[in-house]
């Protein structure tokens, strides 16, 4: 055991540095979240932190606007990744071609991936005012079509908040899957071509089985980022009409910063976090299970 330690503890020392660095910021925070969790802390100071038992997670649970959130939640974290996803892996097929302007529309695709969201948002809000001084209601009325309540209607709301983020990454995620189709051996299409396979058979029996490896770390990408998503929706309809954009995380922050109720926020961030960690691992393993068949 002394010996074997001994070989390893070279390796150790190498993580080492990045151990303490991840303790510091992650597992230390995390553990003063929940501990702050079950306090009546105010967010300033700690002199008259007192112990609520489980108040907050009662409060948590009681409270209406945070139900609303999860369901819009989990509602963007299942649609937003299947629209991707539809659109990646035609894109990645495309960009995949041989045409002449292939690497011209591979950087146009990734490009809206490069911006903060938050700028996005703001273009997009611009873009998208349901007003007549919205730049698309006003291209639409130059055919006669009358100003759609795009951020001022809740089903419209949601649907942009959805099409603005799926232009933002959709050609990031093509660029995955792009990845994983140069990776595919030319002799399993060489095979099928002698063998008379039309291209929707080819793609069905060979591109996307072989494309199972690259859709886990896309969906997983997508249900995380999914599910933390705060800023555009903010920036975009600041959680509105009414509460119909309104996720978690914003939920997180409003209880926090604005209503200075920071016990209950954390008590928020440590079911939230549960949520989120039991969500992965059922993806993360029926993704994998696809693989493996």
């Amino acid at each position: 055991m002394k010996v074997k330690l001994r070989k390893e503890l070279p390796y150790l020392l190498f993580i080492l540095p990045a151990f303490i660095v991840y303790t510091i910021l992650t597992v230390i925070p995390l553990v003063q979240t929940l501990g702050l969790s079950f306090s009546n802390w105010d967010g300033y100071s700690m002199s008259h932190l007192s112990f609520t038992g489980l108040k907050n997670f009662r409060l948590v649970f009681a409270d209406r606007s945070m139900k609303t959130a999860l369901l819009n939640t989990c509602f963007y974290s299942i649609v937003f990744p299947l629209m991707t996803t539809v659109f990646a892996i035609p894109l990645s097929l495309v960009l995949n071609s041989g045409m002449k302007t292939k690497n011209l529309q591979r950087a146009v695709f990734f490009f809206p991936s490069v911006p903060s969201a938050i700028i996005l948002g703001y273009l997009w809000a611009y873009i998208l005012s349901p007003t007549g001084n919205g730049l698309l209601n006003k291209l639409l009325g130059l055919f006669g079509i009358h100003p759609v309540m795009w951020l001022a209607v809740p089903k419209w709301a949601m649907f942009s908040v959805l099409l603005v983020n799926l232009w933002s990454v959709v050609g990031w995620h093509a660029c995955i899957y792009l990845a994983q189709l140069q990776s595919i051996p030319t002799e399993y299409y060489e095979a099928a071509n002698v063998d008379g396979a039309t291209a929707w058979q080819k793609f069905r029996y060979i591109t996307f089985p072989m494309l199972a490896s690259a859709m886990t770390v896309s969906v997983m990408l997508l249900l995380l980022n999914s599910m933390k998503l705060y800023d555009l929706p903010f920036a975009l309809t600041s959680g509105g009409p009414g509460t119909s954009t309104t996720l978690v995380s914003q939920i997180i922050i409003k209880t926090g910063f604005v209503e200075k109720s920071y016990g209950k926020a954390t008590a928020m961030s440590a079911i939230f976090f549960v949520f989120i960690a039991v969500i992965s691992v059922i993806q993360l393993k029926l993704m994998k299970k696809r693989e493996v068949e």
